[in-house]
């Protein structure tokens, strides 16, 4: 009799909180598909019964419960990326990147038929959530396609040295361009901020010839700098020498052309006033004449052409030795 009296005590208590505790289950389960909250930089697309309803901002906010509305979380103030070639695994202060093999998104072809090994980086923000939920079927893989497909057709554009050296910043620069391109013609809601070109190398069973072609190349344009700096430094040099010679050689010519002409410019004045008065000229010229010799002889011994006999007699090799 206890048994049945509890049971049925039991049964009484449940028939009569049976409606409270089924309309507790719906409250708890409607708040609980109806709060959502919204971070400061998502917006939050909702879906009523599958078509697009509304936009909410960041914070907290109601849908209708029960699943009559879906909302989506769209990082619209976020800048986002996809990596090709790679993968990073852990950006802290030091980057490190994953392991894996991603040869199949990084090997193509340049214009010259080089293969070249591309790692490149897409930085993007989403602009427009409408379009990027419904516009496009799966946005992220439809531009991690138009991106290979964008780099891939800029690359076979190019030889590989320039892929590989002066024209990175220009593949980049193009890459953007096009994507940007593209995604305005998919409508897909996506703002390309920047194209980066990570790593760019040749495959990896050619690297070490790569390498080596590379380092021939720059040892040849070193030693042309090195040529060209000596040149530039023996040559002038030599210009200048030659100019200075020839400058010194007119120079030269113009002063013994000057000093002739001067010569017989005086040989002619001094021929003319010899004309005017021959003997007087005549000895005018022997006594400059004289006067220009006999202080180099040293002592002068002076006596008549017919004094011979005395000339033993003035002991001039003893004089001589005296004057010198």
């Amino acid at each position: 009799m206890a048994e049945d009296f509890n049971w049925k005590y039991y049964e009484y208590i449940l028939r009569k909180y049976a409606m409270r505790i089924v309309y507790g289950l719906l409250i708890v389960i409607g708040l609980a598909t109806s709060i959502r909250t919204i971070g400061p930089e998502e917006e939050g697309v909702v879906i009523n019964l599958g078509k697009f309803s509304r936009t909410l901002p960041p914070g907290l906010n109601f849908i209708l419960p029960f699943g009559v509305e879906k909302m989506y979380k769209i990082p619209v103030q976020r800048q986002l990326k996809h990596e090709f070639g790679f993968r990073t695994a852990n950006a802290a202060t030091r980057s490190e990147y994953g392991t894996g093999s991603y040869v199949d998104e990084s090997s193509m072809l340049s214009g010259d038929l080089n293969m070249a090994d591309v790692e490149w980086v897409v930085q993007y923000r989403i602009v427009d959530s409408y379009k990027y939920l419904f516009k496009v079927r799966d946005a992220e893989q439809s531009l991690r396609d138009m991106a290979e497909s964008a780099m891939r057709k800029t690359v076979g554009d190019r030889t590989v040295n320039e892929v590989l050296t002066v024209g990175r910043q220009e593949v980049a620069s193009n890459v953007e361009v096009l994507l940007q391109k593209l995604c305005d013609e998919y409508e897909n809601g996506i703002r390309i901020d920047q194209v980066v070109l990570q790593d760019v190398n040749p495959p990896e069973p050619v690297r070490a010839s790569f390498n080596a072609v590379n380092q021939a190349q720059q040892e040849r344009e070193t030693l042309i700098n090195k040529a060209e700096s000596e040149y530039n430094r023996v040559v002038p040099r030599a210009k200048g020498e030659a100019q200075e010679t020839v400058q010194l050689a007119e120079a030269y010519a113009l002063t013994r052309v000057n000093g002739a002409r001067g010569e017989a410019a005086r040989f002619n004045s001094l021929y003319t006033e010899y004309m005017k008065a021959p003997e007087v000229t005549k000895k005018r010229i022997y006594l400059e004449t004289m006067e220009r010799i006999l202080p180099k002889l040293g002592n002068k011994v002076i006596v008549d052409e017919k004094g011979n006999n005395v000339l033993p007699l003035l002991n001039l090799e003893q004089i001589k030795k005296t004057s010198k």
